[in-house]
């Protein structure tokens, strides 16, 4: 299940990397913000000293960061008489710097959270995060109107919302991906690939005739039909479900198969014998791997070929489902401690509904970091000293396109978002604190077996019931008879 979070993660670079900033018009080219005068402080400009907003967010050091925002700020000053002091904090660096800077005390008014850096939920119960529910209806009507409402519904803790979904790609669906130039090497036929069992026939062809290729090259993280009720613990219910009853997921048929077949898998050399503890992803810049497991966007395969400068195909695993945690994936909050609450959500709703400041903040200057092509294309200007990730700043369809992009590219991620269908626990967030100490515990338990489970490292036949035996000697059943509880009182709430 780590691995879920890494390919939410790589996911979610990959759409930033198709995504990546543009500007549009001028500054009169905005849609469904208020005015000057309708900001509400605004008209205040000349008379009011402007507020300091202080906004963290994740992403690599940009050079020419102060000057792209003295343009964001003279923008954001005659909206909403505010001006923002952008935080980056590096990709590797930031759940842990903003975990202090929260918990210390130390100002800030917005900061990117998420389930996967700087943890949403976490945060919103350990009091980090502002209520926002009176904030969307008086400042964020614009934010209401752009968002899928299955992204508020969802990331909702508990009734209320403490955070701003990035309204992009509202589910999740997992794939095969494939390294297209074996795949037309030895005629193999990758939409015949849809599960794990599936891909037996390409992995034998592809191993027999590149005996120096593993064919699943890494830990791949097989694919579980489950919902899952909280991070790095297996227990949830399935996704087909209709008694919504917590099952311990390792203890059930669809995981000692799946455990047994790459198991079939390993002992066949399809995977290196180091597979468990193995990292980086030398792989795919040697091209030698065959299959791996992803989670896909409209136009990925495009996105993942451009990037490996080879071509790649995939085929889906299952359709697409919104989960809490794709929902949760991308997520402004506003800090619990701020002195400027109406500011930092009229900031966020600029930031989701006004195409010139969302391009502005991505992408930088015109002539400067990108050159414009059309009305809505754009062409990143290299080295060019900013270039930011477009996926955690804000409303992605709102951004210019690249000039390879399909011209219905924000069209058919609103496709692909319709086409979605809700996962069983989507707005269910369990609250581990009863449990604490016994989450901590069967986690390193998960640890210990899981990436050798996964791989097929080890006999699932003589390890597995150990592994079984471990996680309730450390108390899987009591979180389970709790999350347990929790979602039977929040059905029985929420009908």
């Amino acid at each position: 299940m780590k691995n879920k979070s890494l390919l939410l993660v790589l996911s979610f670079l990959l759409v930033s990397v198709m995504a990546l900033s543009g500007c549009s018009g001028g500054k009169d080219n905005n849609s469904g913000t208020a005015s000057k005068n309708e900001a509400g402080t605004g008209e205040q400009g000349n008379k009011e000293k402007p507020v300091k907003l202080i906004w963290y967010t994740i992403g690599g050091p940009q050079k020419d960061q102060d000057k792209v925002m003295a343009e964001v700020n003279k923008y954001v000053q005659e909206k909403i008489n505010a001006t923002i002091e952008l935080k980056l904090i590096d990709w590797g660096d930031y759940a842990q710097k903003m975990q202090v800077i929260a918990a210390s005390g130390e100002p800030f008014d917005i900061a990117f959270t998420s389930s996967w850096a700087f943890n949403y939920v976490e945060g919103a119960r350990k009091g980090y995060f502002l209520e926002l529910d009176d904030l969307l209806d008086k400042y964020g009507q614009g934010i209401k109107e752009a968002l899928n409402p299955a992204f508020l519904e969802g990331s909702k803790i508990d009734g209320h919302n403490y955070a701003i979904p990035t309204n992009k790609e509202l589910p999740a669906q997992a794939v095969w991906r494939f390294n297209k130039e074996l795949l037309d090497k030895y005629n193999l036929d990758y939409k015949q690939a849809t599960t794990l069992e599936s891909l037996e026939p390409f992995l034998k062809t592809v191993k027999e005739g590149e005996p120096d290729i593993y064919p699943i090259a890494t830990n791949i993280g097989p694919f579980l039909p489950f919902d899952f009720a909280l991070e790095g613990i297996p227990i949830g219910v399935p996704l087909d479900t209709t008694d919504f009853k917590m099952v311990s997921v390792w203890d059930t048929p669809e995981a000692k198969q799946v455990f047994q077949t790459m198991h079939k898998y390993y002992q066949a050399g399809y995977l290196p014998p180091d597979v468990a503890t193995k990292q980086g992803n030398e792989h795919e810049k040697t091209g030698k791997w065959l299959v791996d497991k992803q989670h896909t966007v409209p136009f990925a395969d495009n996105l993942w070929s451009d990037n490996l400068q080879y071509p790649v195909v995939s085929t889906p695993i299952h359709e697409p489902m919104v989960f809490n945690w794709s929902v949760t994936g991308s997520m402004q909050a506003i800090s619990a401690k701020t002195k400027h609450p109406q500011q930092a959500m009229e900031f966020l709703n600029l930031l989701n509904t006004d195409k010139y400041l969302r391009n502005l903040v991505n992408n930088g200057i015109e002539g400067v970091h990108y050159k414009k092509l059309s009305d809505d294309t754009y062409e990143p200007i290299q080295d060019s000293g900013y270039g930011m990730a477009a996926f955690t700043l804000g409303n992605m369809f709102l951004l210019d396109k690249l000039k390879d992009d399909p011209a219905d590219k924000w069209e058919q991620y609103q496709k692909f978002n319709d086409s979605a269908k809700n996962a069983p626990l989507l707005g269910f967030q369990f609250d581990p604190t009863n449990v604490m100490t016994e989450i901590a515990n069967v986690k390193n338990a998960v640890d210990e077996f899981g990436p050798s489970l996964n791989t097929g490292s080890v006999d699932p036949d003589k390890i597995l019931p150990k592994a079984i035996e471990k996680l309730k000697a450390q108390g899987l059943d009591k979180i389970m008879e709790e999350a347990q509880k929790q979602l039977d009182e929040w059905r029985a709430a929420n009908k």
